[in-house]
């Protein structure tokens, strides 16, 4: 390796992992944190040594209160934000919760405040813009039985 190439900078984004459920109707699980306003999906950031689809497992665990089991990775988002530098951000599929599990789910109370289900034509009213492309393509994908890779919440084509 070459000097310039050890002092080349690289990229060192902030990684996140979620995961993406739905109810019987088909409607997509969201969930209010109490510490900023608007919906999410569940999920957060990854902690050192831990792999996307652990993260996304244990911030289901955290927040819902639940262990049900994570599916195939739906999508991949290589999404810098203006303030907080790069990302990449990976959406899971959790599948369809049961009458079992949702009887389970027990909200942090911290981090998240309420949770609700949303019919896919709602998403954009409850969801930021980046946010909401990125789940529009995790359900596509889910529907498509492919893997989404975007930019910015966009596909590359």
């Amino acid at each position: 390796m070459s000097d310039s190439e050890v002092s080349e900078a690289v990229a060192q984004p902030r990684t996140a992992a979620g995961a993406l459920f739905f109810d019987e109707t088909g409607r997509v699980l969201l969930v209010k944190p109490t510490y900023k306003p608007g919906w999410e999906i569940p999920g957060g950031y990854m902690h050192p040594g831990e792999t996307p689809s652990e993260a996304a497992a244990r911030e289901v665990q955290e927040e819902l209160g639940i262990t049900p089991p994570i599916g195939r990775l739906l999508v991949a988002d290589w999404a810098p934000h203006p303030t907080e530098g790069d990302k990449l951000l990976f959406v899971f599929d959790g599948g369809t919760l049961s009458p079992e599990w949702l009887a389970k789910i027990n909200l942090d109370g911290v981090e998240i405040g309420e949770y609700a289900f949303h019919g896919v034509d709602q998403l954009d009213a409850h969801l930021i813009p980046r946010l909401a492309r990125r789940v529009h393509a995790a359900c596509t994908a889910r529907t498509t039985a492919a893997t989404a890779y975007l930019e910015n919440g966009v596909p590359l084509t």
